[in-house]
């Protein structure tokens, strides 16, 4: 059976159709859930990109405060996998899941592009099926996406070169049990060479890969 996956659907999300077709084409069985959804019947939750209330107060702030929250936060405590990407990481940071900041762009642009990245650390259930130091390519768009450390963080990706101002380049991080992965780029948008590249196959493909031990 194909491993079950959500993506959670906010007002303002834009990027929940390329993770649910990332997810489609990737093996799992995806599904759209809702605000007062439930959480249960599933091993993979994505929060996905886009505008969440339209960045109201800051980015991810009112979506963090949203009754699915809670649910999010005991999947997490349950040891589920929860991916949250470029939103969905501001939104993780806001519900206190991930350590940091993100703040607008030292820029104060918003940044619309391919990058490169390092892997910094392939021994998570999200990254297993890179090497350890393997450049990839995988787009952003984003305009606060500066990460600012505030505690030691398991860094998982890094920026090639400085884009946004992150501290020490940071573009990816995890949570010390190691089951809730926040990024700024777009995994989801990098599956086909067709639309530029397919580096993030490789995220689908790790998460499978730890399911199926």
């Amino acid at each position: 059976m194909k491993p079950r996956a959500c993506v959670v659907v906010y007002p303002g999300s834009n990027c929940d159709r390329d993770a649910y077709y990332a997810l489609e084409i990737n093996g799992f069985e995806p599904s759209y859930v809702g605000l007062d959804d439930k959480l249960n019947d599933y091993e993979l939750i994505i929060l996905p990109g886009g505008f969440s209330y339209g960045d109201y107060l800051r980015p991810g702030a009112v979506a963090a405060r949203e009754k699915i929250a809670f649910e999010i936060a005991k999947a997490a405590e349950r040891g589920k996998l929860i991916m949250g990407i470029c939103n969905g990481f501001q939104i993780l940071i806001e519900m206190g899941l991930l350590k940091g900041a993100l703040l607008q762009n030292s820029s104060g642009k918003f940044i619309c592009k391919w990058v490169d990245l390092i892997v910094e650390n392939n021994d998570t259930p999200f990254t297993n099926a890179f090497e350890k130091g393997e450049k990839i390519r995988i787009p952003i768009a984003h305009g606060f996406g500066r990460y600012v450390k505030i505690d030691d963080v398991n860094v998982v990706l890094r920026y090639v070169k400085d884009v946004n101002g992150s501290d020490e380049r940071i573009a990816g991080v995890l949570n010390e049990s190691g089951n809730v992965f926040g990024l700024m780029p777009h995994p989801e948008r990098a599956v086909e060479e067709l639309i530029g590249g397919e580096d993030g196959k490789k995220v689908f493909q790790s998460i499978l890969n730890y399911l199926k031990r």
